[in-house]
């Protein structure tokens, strides 16, 4: 058997995930300047040059702006970020969880209107086939998997292609804490049945009924996730 990859992380991945994580719990407040380099590559024990690699990724997010004989500004993310710093955010604050399964909601509720005004029945037949891949899962781990496509097809049906990356984009904000989130697919055949009530309406062009289903799961999934995560944080506790 062979064996697993391991992933070793750069000193500039990890002065990245630092300095990230600096900025967004405030220790590096908005509309602030940055050290000068040479201090601040002291403080966290790196060369210059790794310091200004670092800077650099973390300007592209949207966190930080540089400008000549100025130095490095803190940006107020709310104001300049993107969707894409969701997964950071709710890695560095749990609060971000809750408003993230309330967006996934609302636009999962719309997804699934737009999908049930569009359906064609070669979409139906692979919405279904999504669906029973859940059903078929090993075990919760692949069943919550199978349903993170479940969601991207209902996307993909929309032929929005803007809606399938603002379903990515909510996925990825919290597929990476799944492991402690899993209770809604603890029984795989029994998560299949529950997505195929939303799976149904979609595929019979039931546009409103589509939608207020989707809305149904996502509210009553995200309750199951929210407690699931509580109940572990409280496990961790102890």
């Amino acid at each position: 058997m062979p064996a697993e990859a391991i992933v070793r992380q750069s000193v500039v991945d990890v002065l990245e995930e630092r300095l990230r994580t600096d900025i967004l719990d405030g220790t590096h407040q908005p509309g602030s300047l940055l050290p000068p380099e040479r201090e601040l590559a002291a403080s966290y024990g790196v060369t210059r040059t790794t310091l200004k690699h670092a800077l650099s990724r973390l300007e592209q997010a949207g966190l930080l702006r540089t400008r000549h004989g100025v130095g490095t500004r803190v940006l107020d993310f709310l104001r300049s970020g993107g969707v894409d710093l969701l997964p950071l955010l709710v890695g560095q604050d749990g609060g971000w969880l809750s408003d993230v399964f309330e967006a996934r909601r609302s636009i999962g509720g719309l997804i699934a209107r737009k999908a049930a005004s569009r359906c064609t029945s070669a979409q139906a037949a692979r919405l279904r086939k999504a669906v029973d891949e859940v059903g078929d899962a090993p075990d919760p781990a692949g069943a919550q998997l199978a349903e993170a496509e479940v969601h991207r097809e209902l996307a993909r049906t929309t032929g929005n292609r803007v809606y399938l990356l603002l379903t990515n984009t909510l996925l990825n904000a919290y597929l990476p804490v799944r492991h402690v989130m899993s209770a809604p697919f603890a029984d795989p055949a029994r998560a299949a049945d529950r997505l195929r009530q939303v799976v149904a309406p979609v595929a019979k062009r039931s546009v409103e009924e589509a939608g207020r289903a989707a809305e149904d799961y996502l509210r009553v999934t995200a309750e199951e996730m929210t407690a699931d995560l509580a109940g572990h944080k409280r496990r961790r506790r102890k």
